[in-house]
Order: C-alpha cells, then structure tokens, then sequence
C-alpha cells in the first residue's frame, strides 16, 4: 500500500515538473532603438522580467543602426553570461553595435534581406576615430566570435563562427557586413526567418509559449535618467550647485538644484539595486565634507575640495553595474569618467556664465559677495599702520572737539579726543588705535 502512495506521489510530481517545463516562456527583449545607456537600462530590465518569468530561452530581437560602444559592451556581456540559451533575430538591420549584440548570442536568424555587420568605430560626425578605438573594438569583435568556440569539420576543428570575419567589420577601409545567404554561409548566422514564430519553428521550439518584455513608465523614467547626456547635466547641476552654495550665505536655491539632481542622479542605481554599499559611503562622506565647509569651516578651503571629490568619486562609481543581472562590469569605468568629465566641465560652464556680468541679475547680485576686492580693481583697504603710533607723545593741530587733528613728527592724522576738548598746539598722548582712528588724551609735561 505505502508503495502505491509513494508511486503516485511520484507521478504527481513528475506531471507537475512537465506541466511546469512546459509553460516556461521563450522571452523575448527587443532592441529597435539606438543602442546607449537606456537601452541597457531596458535590457537589463528586461533580464530580470526573463528570469521572474522562469524563461526558458531568450530572444534579442534586434532592428538597429547601433550606437555607443560601451553600452553595445554591457548588453553584450550581460547576453554571455546569461545562464539561457540566447538567440538574436536580425529584423532587418544589426549594425555596428548591434552586429556585436547578435554576435554575442548563441544561435543568430536573420530576416530574408536583412544585413549585419559595419562595426567601425565613428565619431559624432561619423568619421572613423583613430586606430586604437579601432584595435579595441576589433579585439572586442574578435573575443565575442571566439566565445562560441569551435565545431568539428571533417578531421579538423574550426571556429564556429570567424574571428577574422568578426575583426574584418570594423576595418575602416573595407567594413564588411553579411546579408543573410553570406551570414549563413560563414556560419554567422544559422538560417534565414521571416518572423519570432519561424525562428522558433526552426529551433524545435514552435510550442512554447512567448513572452515580451513590456516596459513600465518608470521603467521609461529610469531609462530617460540612465541616458549619458542627461547624466552629464545632472552632474552639471550637481557640482555647480555645491559650487554656488559654498560661496553664498544660507542654504538656498543652488543647494536644491543640486539635492534634486543628485537624486535623480542616482535614482536608476537606487531602483535597479546596482549601486555598491562603497559608492554610498564616499557620497555620505562627501555631503559630510561640505556641511562642515557650509556651517563649520569658514571659506573654501581642504574640506570643501574633498568634499567635492569624494562626491565625484561616487558620481563615477555609480554608473559601473554591479547587480545580480549583469554583474560588475569594468568596461564602463572609463564612459562613467567621461560623462563626470564632461559634467564638471559644464558646471565650471555653467558658474562662470552665472558669475559674470552676462549672467541674470539674481546670481549676479550673489556673485559680488565672491568677489574679491584689490587694489588693481580700484578698492583701497584700511590702513593699520598708525597702530604702531600708540604710546607716542605728538601736538593737537587743531582743536579736538573731540576729533580734529594731530601731528607726530612731520606727519598729520586725524584723532579723536576721549575726554574734554582739547585746544591746538597741546601736548597729547596716544592711547589706543580702534576702528581705524587715533584716539589721545591731554598730556601734562613732568
């Protein structure tokens, strides 16, 4: 009898393990924008929304004319070291940073009269950049290609994909693409689909169910913050607006400008859970570093400079990805010092405009508490060498009622009497220098 119940025990758990097998969904991510730090932003939530789904391939769908390298990188490494099958359908086009998002995955279909390839590394005008942006994307091409490893041909062992033919996109001089007969001949691409249904007939996997990442407002939001030219503003109006506070009285304005960028700053690293525990320690040291500057520390000395770079080094730090998705991802290091870079050289921008004379009246009349006033700019500071006279004997010029005028040696300076008038030509004696005057009293000869 125990038997029996243990048998059908096992059946059940049997059926529900098919039934579970059964309805995991291929999950399908779609790249149709150009390729930059939103678009890994929605990749990366779109990994996450795969594995809650307890997918069972993913499928990039990708349509692209590529865009910024180290985003194409971080896709890139995110797709190898996701532990599913991953499959990129070429809808049309795949170049340059696409190219290498499809080259990434493990199987490729492409759409009859599609194209992949161009890798070339371009400026914003679209000529190719100097050889070493070259060699490193090459090297980058090259890697992706020989990821995949080799396949038994014959008695031998080749790549299954080229490195050569990966290397060969980015040659600025002759950039090779593949239209799909070329891509499935080089074993690019492994046939030619028309649709996500015909790619899946053609991996075995006609009846699974499918299902689409859909993105949510915030996840727009979150995507819109990750872009790196809206990064660059806001640390724009970070740094300007610590700038700003530091050299005017009070908490005001410039430091809520720069509370709600820094906010909106690291808001996409806050949601997505990608920000180190080290990165939040240099930004709470930093914000320590300036309050003591603000309300401590007079002027603009070492603790508001290292207050300003620890929050730099925190800004930086922020965009390197860190999570359980993607995992750490070094290449982004240098476009996060980058858009910081470019960042600071906005705020100083931005302080100088605001400081000088063709900036608005508002921060102008906050700008002359920073000015610093000299003599070559026509300010006369106070004199302090009559303090020196103090104890000296010397003549009233004139009547001291009770200011009037003395005399030491040969020099005349201004006094004031500090008790009955004094008449000229008496014998007074100096005793005290305060507030920029001589003050005497009558001095009676022994």
């Amino acid at each position: 009898m125990k038997f029996f119940r243990l048998l059908i025990v096992m059946l059940s758990m049997l059926a529900t393990a098919i039934a579970t097998a059964a309805e995991r969904p291929v999950f399908v991510i779609p790249v149709h924008t150009e390729i930059d730090n939103s678009a890994f932003h929605h990749f990366r939530q779109g990994l996450r929304q795969a594995k809650e789904a307890n997918a069972s391939m993913l499928l990039v769908h990708l349509n692209t004319y590529g865009g910024a390298l180290d985003a194409a990188d971080s896709i890139r490494t995110a797709i190898m070291r996701c532990e599913l099958p991953t499959v990129a359908f070429v809808d049309v086009n795949a170049a340059s940073a696409g190219a290498l998002i499809a080259l990434a995955c493990d199987s490729v279909y492409m759409a009859p009269g599609a194209s992949m390839g161009s890798a070339t590394v371009v400026n914003g005008s679209g000529e190719p950049m100097p050889e070493k942006y070259q060699s490193y994307m090459s090297t980058i091409m090259r890697a992706t290609a020989e990821h995949h490893g080799k396949r038994a041909d014959g008695d031998s062992m080749v790549w299954r994909r080229s490195p050569e033919i990966a290397a060969s996109m980015v040659n600025p001089e002759i950039s090779v693409s593949l239209t799909t007969r070329q891509a499935i001949e080089c074993g690019y691409a492994d046939g030619s689909a028309t649709d996500i249904d015909r790619v899946l007939a053609g991996l075995d996997r006609a009846d699974e169910p499918i299902a689409y990442y859909n993105s949510s407002l915030t996840d727009d939001i979150l995507g819109f913050l990750s872009n790196a030219a809206v990064r660059a503003i806001l640390v724009m109006l970070i740094l300007g607006g610590i700038y700003m506070e530091m050299h005017t009285p009070g908490l005001g304005f410039a430091a809520s400008v720069a509370t709600v960028a820094a906010a909106l700053y690291f808001l996409p690293m806050i949601v997505g859970g990608s920000m180190p525990a080290w990165v939040l320690l240099c930004l709470i040291a930093g914000v320590v570093l300036i309050a003591l500057e603000l309300f401590v520390v007079p002027g603009f000395g070492v603790t508001g400079i290292s207050g300003i770079i620890a929050i730099a080094i925190a800004l930086t730090g922020a965009m390197t990805s860190n999570d359980a998705v993607t995992g750490f991802d070094l290449g982004a290091l240098g476009s996060s010092l980058l858009i910081v870079g470019a960042g600071c050289l906005l705020a100083l921008a931005l302080v100088w405009y605001l400081t000088s004379s063709h900036g608005p009246e508002c921060f102008r009349k906050h700008s002359e508490l920073m000015t610093e006033l000299s003599v070559a700019d026509g300010f006369v500071g106070v004199d302090l060498s009559p303090a020196r006279l103090v104890g000296q004997l010397a003549t009233s010029a004139t009547v001291l009622r009770p200011a009037g005028k003395i005399t030491v040696g040969h020099d005349v300076y201004d006094a004031v009497s500090t008790g009955p008038f004094i008449a000229a030509n008496r014998h007074v004696k100096i005793v005290k220098y305060e507030n920029a005057q001589l003050y005497v009293v009558e001095h009676q000869p022994e």
